[in-house]
C-alpha cells in the first residue's frame, strides 16, 4: 500500500522527534493539535476542559513517543491517549456512563429521514449520547476511521465498538424523533 505524502511526512516527523529533534516534535504536535482538540471537545463538551486534556495528551506524547515502535501508527496512538485522558476526566467528574446493547441491534436500527437536521442540531444531539458511544460516533463519522481502527484507538474489542455505535445511533434516533 502506497502512503500519501502527508502520511510519509508524519512518519518522517515521528522518526525525527524520536531521535530528539525538538522542531520535528513541535511540527508533529501542530499537525495533530486541531483534530485532537475537536475530538476531545466532542467527548467532554467543554472547550476549557478540552484544552486542559489536550495539554495532558501532549505531555504524554512527549514522554512516550520514544516507545512507539511503528511510526505509521502515530495518529491512532495519539487518539488512544486522548481518549483515555478524556475518559479519565469524565470519570473524575462523575459524568461517565457506560451502556451497551447486543451488537445484532446494529443492523436492526431503522434510518429516519429528517430534513430539519442542521449540523448544529446534530452536534447538540451527539453531546447527549454517552461518552463511550460519542467517542465511537465521532471517530467513525467525523474522523473517518474504520470500526477496527476505532477498536484499536479505544483499546476495546470490535464487538464493543459495534455495540457502542448501535447504542449511540439508537439514542440519536430517539432524540431525533423527539425533535
Amino acid at each position: 500500500m502506497e502512503l500519501s505524502k502527508p502520511a510519509k511526512q508524519e512518519i518522517f516527523l515521528v522518526l525525527r522527534a524520536q531521535a530528539g529533534d525538538r522542531e520535528a516534535l513541535d511540527e508533529l504536535l501542530k499537525l495533530i493539535q486541531e483534530p485532537l482538540y475537536r475530538y476531545i471537545v466532542s467527548l467532554v463538551s467543554s472547550r476549557a476542559l478540552a484544552e486542559d486534556i489536550l495539554q495532558e495528551v501532549f505531555i504524554l506524547i512527549y514522554r512516550k513517543l520514544s516507545w512507539l515502535r511503528e511510526p505509521e501508527l502515530f495518529r491512532p496512538w495519539a487518539y488512544r491517549i486522548a481518549t483515555r485522558e478524556a475518559f479519565k476526566q469524565l470519570k473524575r467528574e462523575r459524568r461517565w456512563t457506560e451502556s451497551s446493547v447486543d451488537e445484532t441491534a446494529l443492523g436492526e436500527l431503522p434510518t429516519p429521514a429528517h430534513d430539519n437536521l442542521t449540523p448544529e442540531l446534530v452536534s447538540q444531539l451527539v453531546e447527549q449520547v454517552s461518552p463511550a458511544s460519542r467517542a465511537v460516533i465521532v471517530l467513525h463519522y467525523l474522523h473517518d476511521m474504520q470500526l477496527d481502527e476505532i477498536a484499536d484507538v479505544l483499546g476495546v474489542a470490535l464487538g464493543t465498538v459495534k455495540s457502542r455505535l448501535a447504542y449511540g445511533l439508537g439514542s440519536l434516533r430517539k432524540l431525533v424523533t423527539n425533535q
